[in-house]
């Protein structure tokens, strides 16, 4: 019986790779535009890496992490998320003596044990970026416009962005007991989940997708409503100079987040046209993670995106390149030269195909409109003897003799000299 892949890992074949690859240029060119430098940190983190950034009573440490005792008997965890490996890598090599203000963006998979379904699955990928040392809002604001900048130049416009304050660790302890009296008072009318969590992390119930926890907090008190002046005075100049960068948004009260230490702004990139899965981006401030995970007292800001589910946005466009020229040979010796002249256009940069089978002319004609490349180049024996090849422009409806040389086919397939 044949072997298939593991639930929720799913492979990313051709056809699809070209659009992936097409997401992740964009991305490094537009975070080159914006000061960001990229680093790579480990799919495996030590579990409490995790536990002590994200939070105790999420979903995520609750349900979701792939956890094991290694070889060597620790506890260790695929990442499901960036944000905490990043921040890790970047106390562990003191990236902070050199400039306490880093710009890093990071691409990869991450890992959660949930139910798959369109757009989330057990191995996603995120492209993220993470911002230290800056408390002023206008970091906030570069951000936040930074992302809708990569949108922009992937062509999508449909994902609006929409912004909240979650307040500090100062102003949020009122709130969070003004909320949880409030659930308490709708305790029945709220999910299992959300029940256990009123204690420890009663945020969580505004933005549970339980149809009833939604009607049960749809009065609860707003957050913005019970902002310190500082955090006030934050979220409103985040919004100023995004008004300024001419960056569009509005302001989600409800949002929350999964993540235990975000602080003042978070955001989402938030779409209708995904089902259930209406965010494609998200992320906020941290700026009492780097401290809680040993490094010094720095605030942050970042976010990440989800790939699979902007490659769903992004699923009427065609990535995969034709190659421009296709070798079409009939007998050993034209096949001979077919290879030879191949090797050395690829060397130039021209991306070439040829039949390796020696199958017929026809058939090679076939595959050469299969891969719906530009122009095909037909070597008989014929052609042989006469040193020149007939070159068909495939788009045109046109062909021409012409010399067997690679400086000659280079220049009829750039329309340029070699």
């Amino acid at each position: 019986m044949a072997i298939s892949g593991v639930k929720g890992f799913n492979d990313i074949l051709p056809g699809e790779v070209e659009k992936w690859q097409y997401i992740e240029a964009v991305a490094r060119r537009v975070f080159d535009l914006y000061g960001f430098s990229e680093i790579r940190v480990p799919i495996l983190e030590k579990t409490e890496l995790f536990s002590r950034s994200i939070g105790d009573v999420t979903d995520i440490v609750e349900k979701e992490m792939y956890t094991f005792v290694d070889k060597g008997e620790n506890l260790v965890t695929m990442r499901p998320e960036g944000t905490a490996g990043v921040m890790r890598a970047f106390i562990e090599h003191k990236l902070y003596s050199v400039d306490q203000v880093a710009k890093l963006y990071y691409m990869g998979p991450m890992f959660r044990y949930e139910r798959p379904q369109k757009g989330r699955y057990r191995q996603f990928h995120q492209i993220g970026a993470e911002v230290t040392g800056v408390m002023s809002p206008v970091i906030d604001a570069q951000v936040l416009t930074m992302l809708c900048h990569l949108f922009a130049e992937l062509g999508l416009n449909e994902p609006r962005l929409e912004i909240n304050s979650l307040g500090c660790p100062e102003c949020r302890p009122t709130y969070r007991m003004m909320l949880k009296d409030f659930l308490l008072s709708k305790l029945d009318e709220l999910c299992e989940d959300c029940r256990r969590r009123i204690d420890a992390n009663p945020l969580r119930a505004l933005d549970c997708k339980s149809s009833g926890c939604k009607a049960a907090t749809e009065m609860a008190p707003s957050v913005l409503d019970h902002l310190d002046s500082a955090c006030a005075d934050h979220f409103a100049s985040t919004r100023h100079y995004l008004e300024e960068a001419g960056t569009l948004y509005s302001i989600n009260p409800r949002m929350v987040r999964g993540l235990d230490y975000y602080t003042r702004t978070t955001f989402e990139l938030v779409t209708g046209l995904l089902g259930a899965q209406s965010a494609v981006a998200a992320g906020g401030r941290y700026d009492g993670l780097i401290y809680d995970l040993g490094g010094p007292q720095l605030p942050g800001i970042g976010f990440a995106m989800g790939v699979e589910r902007v490659a769903l946005l992004m699923a009427e466009k065609e990535f995969k390149k034709p190659p421009c020229l296709f070798i079409a040979a009939l007998g050993e010796p034209a096949r001979n030269e077919a290879f030879r002249l191949m090797c050395a256009l690829q060397r130039l940069g021209v991306t070439v195909e040829m039949d390796y089978e020696g199958k017929s002319l026809k058939s090679q004609m076939r595959r050469s409109d299969k891969f719906n490349s530009q122009f095909t180049l037909i070597i008989g024996e014929e052609e042989l003897e006469k040193g020149r090849g007939v070159l068909k422009n495939m788009l045109a409806g046109i062909q021409e003799e012409i010399p067997l040389v690679v400086a000659e086919i280079f220049g009829k397939v750039y329309g340029q000299s070699v």
